[in-house]
């Protein structure tokens, strides 16, 4: 079933300008940053509890020290496909197992780190959690600080970039109604 790609906010590529310096005689010389493509997925892992769905997430400290809540995510390993890798980061990043539902679509940004930038894509699914206990200590990369369960409800309040609060808000769209 084809699934509505949530609008992701388009990142203005860096101007020229920056990285430029005035050659002699007036002239830009333009030094551009390389651009390296990264792929990750994951996505919203639901769980019904006591009556009430929750999602489990996790925090991690950006690069100014600031915690950040979003949904686990991570690059595919070896030959596996974005569905094979987003259980698999999920599993590690918060203890839990899920089964892929659905597609939740793909969202892309841009940022710089270390003398380059990055285009990166994540790609999105929805998933019942199946199995295990939350915890961060199964992290290999040990990017989570913290998880937590959140109530369905209360997920786009709770996770701190706009794009995830697109795609918490289309799995909470196409949930199961017997879910």
């Amino acid at each position: 079933m084809a699934h509505p790609v949530p609008s992701a906010p388009k990142r203005t590529p860096l101007p020229s300008a920056i990285g430029a310096h005035i050659a002699p005689g007036g002239h830009h010389q333009v030094s551009a940053l390389p651009t390296v493509e990264e792929i990750s997925a994951g996505g919203v892992v639901v769980d019904k509890a006591d009556d009430e769905l929750r999602v489990a997430i996790i925090a991690r400290l950006n690069r100014g020290g600031r915690l950040e809540w979003c949904l686990p995510k991570g690059h595919p390993e070896n030959q596996e496909n974005h569905e094979q890798a987003a259980v698999r980061e999920i599993e590690e990043e918060t203890g839990i197992r899920g089964q892929v539902l659905a597609p939740l679509g793909s969202i892309d940004y841009w940022f710089t780190v270390s003398g380059h930038r990055v285009h990166k894509t994540v790609h999105h699914y929805l998933l019942r959690a199946i199995g295990g206990y939350l915890t961060i200590e199964n992290d290999p990369d040990h990017e989570a600080v913290d998880v937590a369960w959140v109530k369905l409800a209360d997920l786009p309040k709770r996770l701190s970039f706009p794009n995830e609060r697109r795609i918490a808000d289309l799995a909470k769209d196409i949930l199961p109604a017997d879910f």
